[in-house]
């Protein structure tokens, strides 16, 4: 594709984006990468692929971010976070403050950095994939916490016409509906390489449009609407249905559809009803791949025939009937049952996972592989990480390209300058994080445990509080303790909400005990937060009752980092449960029988969980105290055995997996 090809199909070009996009350059990055993928997707070459995900964690405020030859819109900027804690003095007074550009707002938690670090290792990789998701308008919301009132979600605001990397298209694509058409507009942003030689879009669909009565045009603005069936219909549509007619409208020749979970199972649908001879679905069928990644039930969407009615044209309706139905006299269309159907390939996100998968859907079992999600090395690696391994290159060679060249760490395990290096390189992400909240007056010798993650009620969020008393009694017997935590509950979602609640009542219980325990707890959980807490605690905390979290990621951007588990033995997790990367504690499923999410074991696990943290602090402060190293503690060995497993838990091999499991014939 040539330049003037491709600055032909963005709107208002001349106006606007000429001074970000020149023959040579794309909002500072080169533009070679871009034609070259443009290119590839128009011709049938290789085996392209369209990756479908109702959300994408990009994270450009922490890696790859674009430059604009102006100053940044106000609203596309960082704002200032609030902090709950307890010493109330200085979350009156301050605030986090940080000059870093806005996350491009369309994730809300882990399924979309996944989608996000999955397109980045795509590009890594140099495969032909295309990312389809939506613009959303609105993000997902903005979070403030009220003592006494928990979650207060605030609408957030930010301008996608001046946003660096993302351009509108000219393309307009048309949903036919029972009320009328829906007209979504296309944008692009492309995610780059770590060496910027190559690069895969994401295209964009937005329903805010002049031609779109008010509400079609609001049906973009929040990211998982779930008050009223209508926009939860409307968002899986436009995700579905329009993001088949984007690739149409944009001539992209694609071998292989893969749905990041059922919210885009409307994508089947229009597939079918292209089809002239309905009996040539089963052929087509070997293009769609799906991809699973919730055991709770309210992962999976179902909805009536007559809320279909409402929102889609006949056929329509008659093909999701067709395609989604698990009874032929079933009033409701099951939407992780019409991928499991009709989609040829079908994984679950974790090996635990697999096995729960197929017991949850056992006419299925045979089609369910697991393919282990992982993190994006370059997104998740601190600096002084990076330089740590730069500093041994007889051991870590290539290791940028190839993430699997950090299980080499263990040929150093008995080095004694390494093991003081990796100790001090996680002091230096340890004092980076101290400084951003540098009023809260946090110790860098003082035990640091972080939890932060979407706030729902399998993963037990409050769990470290449950006895305010223990933990307490820990802290006075054994060592000074602090806690950072941070995480967003879905607004609609109650019983996350109400654990937010008891988080704030437990930590203003503790403010007379600021002087051996700090606990905060940080507004606005993103990418940005995520790298900062997952880089520079000394221990994260996952406590999710199993056997319902699907994967996890968060702990693996912390041993990538050489920091320490305390989990239970869920998701990932199980995986590396006899690599000695830290200590697991509490409730473990066997069986065939899941369970309920709703019995959440907090009595026995919380019990199980102080108990392990007294082998935790006593470790700790027998390895680090009052700035004096014993390089020779096993702390250090869980630290080199947790990078060690990182070389595993990456999207470079998740995506080579995929490429090979999943998009072949």
């Amino acid at each position: 594709m040539t330049y003037e090809d491709f600055t032909a199909q963005i709107d208002h070009f001349s106006t606007q984006y000429h001074q970000e996009i020149d023959p040579h350059t794309f909002f500072g990055f080169p533009l070679r990468p871009v034609l070259d993928i443009e290119q590839e997707l128009l011709l049938p070459a290789r085996r392209n692929i369209a990756y479908f995900s109702m959300e994408f964690g990009i994270a450009p405020s922490i890696y790859n971010s674009f430059r604009l030859s102006g100053p940044m819109d106000i609203h596309n900027q960082f704002f200032a976070h609030d902090v709950f804690s307890n010493y109330w003095l200085c979350d009156y007074l301050f605030k986090v403050r940080i000059d870093k550009m806005l996350d491009i707002p369309i994730y809300g938690g882990g399924l979309g950095v996944l989608a996000g670090d999955a397109m980045k290792s795509s590009a890594d990789l140099g495969y032909p994939v295309v990312g389809i998701g939506i613009l959303w308008n609105k993000g997902y919301f903005k979070q403030n916490f009220w003592y006494k009132h928990g979650q207060v979600p605030e609408e957030l605001t930010w301008n996608p016409n001046a946003y660096p990397g993302l351009i509108p298209l000219k393309n307009i694509v048309t949903v036919e509906t029972k009320e009328g058409p829906l007209a979504l507009r296309l944008w692009k942003y492309y995610v780059y390489s770590y060496d910027k030689t190559k690069a895969c879009p994401i295209i964009l669909l937005d329903s805010n449009v002049g031609q779109n009565s008010e509400h079609f045009k609001r049906l973009t603005d929040q990211l998982y609407r779930s008050d009223d069936v209508w926009w939860k219909i409307f968002q899986r549509a436009i995700l579905g249905i329009g993001g088949m007619k984007a690739l149409d409208a944009l001539n992209y020749r694609i071998d292989y559809f893969h749905l990041n979970e059922g919210h885009a199972a409307f994508a089947l649908v229009e597939k079918y009803l292209r089809l002239n001879d309905k009996s040539k679905m089963e052929e087509e069928r070997k293009k769609f791949a799906y991809t699973c990644h919730t055991p709770v039930a309210a992962g999976h969407d179902r909805f009536q025939v007559q809320d279909l009615r409402r929102v889609l044209k006949g056929d329509y309706v008659q093909a999701a009937e067709i395609l989604g139905k698990e009874k032929s006299d079933s009033s409701q269309i099951n939407l992780t049952y019409m991928c499991l159907s009709n989609c040829a390939k079908v994984n679950a996100v974790a090996q635990k996972h697999g096995e729960i998968t197929r017991l949850q859907f056992p006419a299925f079992a045979s089609k369910v592989d697991a393919i282990t999600n992982g993190v994006h090395l370059h997104t998740w690696l601190s600096e002084s990480f990076q330089q740590l391994f730069d500093r041994y290159p007889h051991v870590f060679a290539d290791w940028r390209r190839d993430p699997e060249q950090l299980a080499n760490i263990v040929q150093l395990k008995g080095d004694e300058s390494f093991r003081r290096d990796i100790f001090e390189a996680h002091q230096v992400n340890k004092r980076h994080m101290l400084s951003v909240i540098n009023h809260w007056k946090l110790k860098e010798d003082v035990l640091t445990i972080g939890w932060a993650r979407r706030i729902a009620g399998y993963k037990r969020p409050a769990l470290i509080f449950h006895d305010v008393k223990e933990i307490l009694k820990l802290a006075s017997t054994l060592g000074p303790l602090q806690i950072i935590m941070s995480g967003k509950a879905h607004p609609n979602d109650n019983i996350g909400s109400a654990h937010i609640d008891e988080i704030l009542d437990r930590i203003d219980q503790l403010n007379e005990h600021k002087s051996i325990i700090k606990v905060l707890i940080l507004e606005n959980y993103d990418t940005y937060f995520g790298k900062l807490l997952t880089n520079s605690v000394d221990v994260w905390l996952n406590n999710p009752l199993p056997p319902f979290e699907a994967s996890g990621t968060s702990g693996m951007k912390a041993i990538l980092n050489g920091v320490v588990q305390l989990s239970t033995l869920d998701g990932w997790v199980m995986e590396a449960e006899k690599d000695d990367i830290g200590w697991i504690f509490g409730y473990r499923h066997t069986g065939a029988e899941i369970g309920s999410e709703k019995d959440l074991k907090l009595e026995e696990d919380s019990s199980a969980l102080y108990n392990t943290l007294k082998d935790v602090i006593g470790l700790y402060y027998a390895t680090y105290a009052k700035g004096t190293l014993n390089p020779q503690s096993a702390w250090i060995d869980k630290m080199i055995h947790c990078v060690q497993r990182a070389a595993f838990f990456n999207t470079n091999r998740m995506m080579k997996q995929y490429h090979e499991k999943m998009w072949q014939g």
